[in-house]
């Protein structure tokens, strides 16, 4: 993700059109009655998809609001318009290289998240199959280059901006920074192309050694024995968020057995190590992983022991990671240290609190997230914003009063009611400053002030949104928002 100093940046209009690649338009035109696609020209896109443009052709026709369904038109295939920098074969294989958007490097999580919502299409798209199953196998490289980084370069030629983090810094990485949620993606991805195609290709023995690199690092970071072999130390951190404490370390914990991470999703430090949304992602990514291994490797000593790992993580969870809350009873937290702190707060990016749901880490009627979401949803959570743009939350990451997009796209995935969810629609419609495009965060009072004009990973998940409400809640995109 961005530097602090980077993300506080806001984006002019105009240079929102240049950094997609896309025709520039005035405000006003945004807002005609034609709603003219936003896209690159089809002879500038990255990589085509005739089921993704078949899709949004049957979206526009679906949904009633002309200005959500160009929106559709515009955010659905933006990480296929703009940001596959690679797809062709890298050393044998089928290899596909995914920037983030503004950000020329691939993100383990941003590229997971980026391409998920096209896995249904891929049945009947043998091009968008390969495309996602050299996803899959680029993410396989990158986790035996180092499991501890989250986010890479296309190769060593090359060192990033952070090489001079005090941490194992090699040219391969573009950054360093420990997460649980990283690892978790890249199984998640693998898991719902396995069960969408049937196709088990990408389980050769690179795949395989890097699976069991994950559950080795997740085991050295319960740092039941010692403190593990991860640090990271920026020497010139620009705020509080690139900043682990205690020598690079992060603040002391009880041993319990929850996954230490250093970093949150949004790539910000976590207060507390034990981070819950993100241990609530990897019981789900050890079960999908067991049974990956299971059934088509016959591994049944590896399978047994992711089982057993998830086992493990689970009542741990709910013995550390859910706690009282004086006004709203018994929540989530964020995150924690074993000794009985816990700090309660959301953040806009995925997985969070919001999200555990969607991730498919709680039911949807727990009572325990219910009550979580009650408080992420009130002006008792201090990232929860209303203004006159709009409301919802966001986090430090991206600075004070501003609002994800992520976020207000969580909520309505893992909404149950119809008037929450159409007020998340009619927020995320009237906060893309005439872009047509989503953003990272917007400021309460102004969504002409935002963070991130090319950030495909928002555009992606709005895109999946509608899809999911076409499926199962049809009568929501008949109405004009």
């Amino acid at each position: 993700m961005l530097s602090r100093r980077d993300v506080l940046k806001t984006t002019s209009l105009a240079l929102t059109g240049f950094a997609l690649g896309i025709n520039t338009f005035k405000f006003s035109e945004a807002f005609s009655e034609e709603f003219k696609s936003n896209r690159p020209e089809r002879n500038k896109r990255k990589f085509t998809s005739d089921s993704v443009d078949a899709t949004i052709e049957r979206m526009k026709k679906t949904i009633a609001d002309k200005e959500l369904a160009w929106l559709f038109e515009n955010c659905f295939p933006n990480t296929l318009d703009t940001t596959i920098e690679h797809h062709g074969k890298l050393n044998g294989k089928i290899d596909t290289f995914v920037i983030t958007g503004d950000i020329p490097a691939m993100w383990l999580r941003d590229s997971s998240a980026q391409v998920t919502p096209y896995i249904p299409l891929c049945k009947n798209d043998r091009a968008l199959q390969s495309l996602i199953l050299g996803v899959i196998n680029r993410q396989t490289n990158c986790i035996l280059i180092d499991p501890y980084a989250n986010a890479f370069n296309y190769d060593n030629k090359e060192q990033s901006r952070w090489h001079q983090d005090k941490t194992a810094m090699r040219n391969e990485l573009h950054e360093r920074k420990w997460e649980i949620d990283s690892l978790c993606y890249a199984i998640r991805l693998a898991y719902l192309y396995w069960k969408t195609t049937g196709d088990a290709s990408f389980m050769d023995k690179d795949w395989q050694a890097a699976m069991k690199r994950i559950y080795d690092i997740f085991r050295e970071q319960q740092r039941l024995h010692d403190d593990g072999s991860y640090r990271f130390k920026r020497e010139f951190a620009a705020w509080y968020g690139d900043f682990i404490a205690n020598d690079g370390l992060g603040l002391p914990t009880k041993k319990v057995g929850l996954i230490h991470s250093a970093f949150r999703p949004s790539d910000d430090a976590c207060l507390f190590p034990f981070l819950i949304p993100s241990n609530f992602f990897a019981v789900v990514s050890l079960r999908q992983l067991a049974e990956m291994v299971s059934v088509e490797l016959r591994d049944k000593a590896f399978a047994t022991s992711c089982r057993a790992f998830a086992d493990e993580l689970e009542p741990l969870l709910y013995e550390h990671g859910r706690a009282f809350h004086l006004k709203y009873g018994y929540c989530y937290a964020f995150e924690t240290d074993g000794f009985g702190n816990r700090y309660f707060m959301d953040d806009g990016n995925l997985p969070s609190l919001m999200s555990l749901p969607y991730l498919g880490c709680v039911p949807i009627d727990d009572e325990v997230y219910q009550n979580t979401r009650k408080f992420i949803l009130s002006d008792d959570h201090m990232y929860y914003f209303k203004g006159d743009a709009g409301e919802g939350y966001g986090g430090p990451h991206a600075g004070w009063e501003m609002i994800w997009h992520l976020g207000v796209i969580a909520v309505a995935l893992t909404s149950t009611r119809d008037e929450e969810i159409l007020k998340q629609l009619r927020i995320l419609k009237t906060t893309h400053a005439g872009t047509g495009f989503m953003h990272e965060a917007f400021h309460k009072d102004d969504a002409k002030r935002f963070t991130r004009a090319w950030f495909a990973w928002a555009n992606t998940l709005f895109g999946e949104l509608l899809l999911k409400l076409e499926k199962e809640r049809p009568h929501l995109l008949k109405k004009e928002v």
